[in-house]
């Protein structure tokens, strides 16, 4: 394995007048009116995946996936609400690293994943499976906890915790 020395990284030695250039990023926040009802979803506390079905429960009209993170404080609160990935009629693409950028920044304490099954039936799939137990673990390693999954679907839903599966 190479180190990184002034020399690998800048040249041989005495540098000349050389400029370097780095990116710097800074987080920007973004208050959006969505509407007067907005209230109904901060700083509301929900005590139960039948709480979260029957408040997201207009997802299982929707003919694509959609796939959110619901960012709590440490009181359960919704401090964000986050659109992770719209997706096609029976999948969409998500990555641990998209899920937790945005939670990092809302200084989110913990996690409420949802999605919906544009089909009706609330069954996880193998790939539901396999991204929750992802996301449940880069999750545990970035100190935001992962405290539930809910798939939506027609005038039914699942939990994983309920389940046990989390």
């Amino acid at each position: 394995m190479k180190t990184n020395t002034v020399e690998t990284l800048f040249g041989p030695w005495p540098i000349e007048r050389r400029r370097v250039r780095f990116r710097v990023i800074r987080p920007v926040f973004e208050t959006l009116t969505i509407n007067d009802l907005a209230e109904e979803y901060t700083g509301k506390r929900f005590t139960s995946p039948r709480d979260i079905f029957e408040k997201f429960s207009y997802l299982a009209n929707e003919s694509k996936e959609y796939f959110l993170a619901l960012h709590l404080d440490g009181k359960n609160r919704i401090v964000c609400l986050d659109t992770i990935s719209v997706g096609s009629l029976n999948q969409s693409i998500v990555h641990p690293r998209e899920v937790f950028k945005s939670s990092l920044l809302s200084s989110a304490a913990a996690l409420v994943l949802l999605h919906n099954h544009p089909t009706g039936d609330p069954t996880p799939s193998s790939e539901d499976l396999s991204i929750t137990r992802r996301l449940k673990e880069a999750g545990e390693l970035m100190g935001v906890k992962v405290i539930d999954h809910i798939i939506i679907g027609n005038e039914a839903y699942m939990s994983f915790v309920e389940q046990g599966m989390l």
